[in-house]
């Protein structure tokens, strides 16, 4: 049995960038934290992977531009060479068959720019980014509280809600009226009602359904598009903010803050099951047997792993296994990473812009059609005819991530969708190269020659993103993100408030409220609960 010298407050369940977040705060209010961490690297997803030597890229997330900015400041990221990196330009949509589109962050550049194509999305962009920003703006007041237990109804759930109805007031009529109407819409139709140009509606819908097994036609998708500009202060064209370095950088500052505050952090060490007593996590069993008794427990881990495989199921029971089975976790990404000899040519890309214009997210996703069929393939459990891609190049703006003397001048981070975990044919244990091909095949119909350009390459596909980074069914985000795994619902009603149904055991990662992406918001939220209860003497 592993002893502390010190007995540990809380002890957190996996090293991914909220589990650090959540180690960090709980640190700075004077909790005694161990976090536990399978792998040697800590991060999950969110690092840097090396192609070569001398060369690296990002593993999962190329951006990193929805942290939320009170972490960084109340954690003091920046003291720990965090540098962060946003260029003018969000995206360029590319496609094999015309020029390609920009947006800027600047909403008058991208108005005067569409003006060349349409005269009609170029007056109504300026009025749809605006609107953007203003009900991402509430939409950022919900992700930010903590989402009330119907059996256990505080005065802090009805705070929460009186700020979110202030909120609502200050959005004015429209806007108010707006924010009801638009929530559960498809973002299809929301984007298809302002604009008519499919290319344009493509780049904007894109981000309602990246990351997950959903088309621009299901509903719901309007909210996860304002989400993922909730909180960055960007309007409809969304980041692209780079971590000078790679992600890692994040991850390695993060870590940094957590341990400058207290926070004992192991590697290397797996964890084979929370301990429970009388029904109450007390500590957790290692792989080796060894036990370390807490208090408190977290879990960084998503929510069907957490409760499917560390608790008993004797204790869990047939109810809440019930629920946790039925939690909606299919994945439908794959990540491939170029090693470039030189930048590649793109079409409709001007050469003397091309390092401008392509300083932000790439798209290969030319129409809404486009983004349709894939989600039926990943429904039909088949692999997209054609695959959405997302790529950087964040060689760019980030020398860094290319050491002198290697073999390569760029490196492509490309996000792939339409790649389901769950295939109905072929199998991803054999199927890894055969992606990585068809995806440079696929970067060739709008950069031809890039395949003769490619030194080194890197293919992680869905299994990988489970097997070795700890994202079950390869789910970046730990569940899908629609209504009805949302707000009070995320990961399942009664649960939403960080507190798992047994006591003692929290939840503070992606499948936490307000759900995935390299936010830290499910990690600080979830501290500011466990520091209440852990004041009330752990009485939850």
């Amino acid at each position: 049995m592993t002893v502390a010298t010190r007995p540990y407050d809380a002890i957190i369940i996996g090293a991914g960038h909220n589990g650090l977040v959540c180690a960090g705060y709980l640190s700075r209010a004077g909790l005694h934290v161990l976090v536990l961490e399978r792998r040697e690297q800590l991060g999950g997803a969110i690092g840097n992977a090396t192609l070569a030597p001398g060369v690296r890229a990002p593993v999962l997330a190329h951006t990193v531009g929805r942290l939320r900015p009170s972490v960084a400041r109340d954690l003091r990221l920046h003291d720990y060479r965090l540098r962060l990196v946003q260029p003018e330009v969000r995206v360029a949509a590319v496609r094999p068959d015309g020029p390609a589109l920009t947006l800027w962050g600047d909403a008058a550049r991208t108005a005067a720019e569409l003006g060349t194509v349409s005269k009609a999305d170029a007056a109504a962009y300026e009025e749809f980014d605006r609107q953007t920003r203003s009900l991402a703006g509430l939409l950022g007041r919900v992700m930010a509280m903590t989402p009330p237990d119907p059996s256990r109804p505080a005065l802090g759930d009805a705070l929460g809600a009186l700020k979110v109805a202030l909120g609502y007031r200050g959005l004015g009529t429209d806007d108010g009226r707006a924010f009801l109407r638009v929530l559960p819409m498809p973002v299809a139709d929301y984007v298809c009602d302002r604009f008519e140009g499919d290319l344009l509606r493509a780049a904007l819908a894109w981000r309602g359904v990246r990351y997950t097994s959903m088309g621009p036609r299901d509903p719901g998708t309007t909210q996860t598009f304002l989400a993922d500009t909730a909180g960055t202060g960007d309007g409809a064209a969304g980041e692209a903010v780079f971590a000078r370095g790679g992600p890692q950088t994040l991850v390695d500052a993060l870590a940094s803050a957590a341990r400058g505050l207290g926070t004992e952090i192991r590697t290397g060490t797996a964890v084979k099951s929370i301990a429970l007593r009388h029904e109450r996590a007390v500590g957790v069993v290692l792989d080796d047997g060894d036990e370390i008794w807490a208090p408190i427990v977290i879990s960084g881990l998503d929510p069907k792993t957490t409760l499917l495989g560390l608790i008993d199921p004797a204790i869990l029971g047939p109810q809440l296994g019930w629920q946790a089975g039925n939690l909606r976790l299919k994945g439908s990404v794959a990540k491939v990473n170029l090693a470039l000899s030189d930048l590649p040519t793109f079409l409709g890309v001007p050469n003397d812009e091309a390092r401008v214009r392509l300083r932000g997210r790439i798209l290969v996703a030319p129409t809404l059609a486009t983004l349709d069929h894939a989600a039926d393939a990943i429904k039909g459990g088949r692999l997209a005819d054609e695959l959405l891609l997302e790529a950087t190049i964040p060689t760019l703006i980030d020398g860094t991530l290319i050491d002198d003397g290697a073999a390569a001048r760029h490196v492509m981070s490309v996000l792939v969708q339409g790649t389901p975990y769950h295939r109905r044919e072929g199998d991803w244990a054999t199927d890894r190269e055969s992606l990585g091909d068809r995806v440079v095949a696929q970067l060739e119909t709008v950069a031809p020659g890039i395949g003769a350009l490619v030194t080194a390459r890197q293919v992680i596909t869905p299994l990988d993103l489970e097997r070795d980074y700890g994202l079950t069914e390869g789910h970046a985000f730990h569940g899908e993100p629609g209504l009805d795994q949302w707000f009070a619902w995320r990961p399942m009603l009664g649960s939403a408030s960080y507190r798992l149904p047994i006591a003692g055991l929290y939840l503070c990662a992606s499948g936490a409220h307000p759900g995935g992406g390299v936010t830290g918001w499910p990690g600080q939220n979830a501290a500011r609960e466990i520091i209440a209860d852990h004041r009330r003497g752990g009485r939850r």
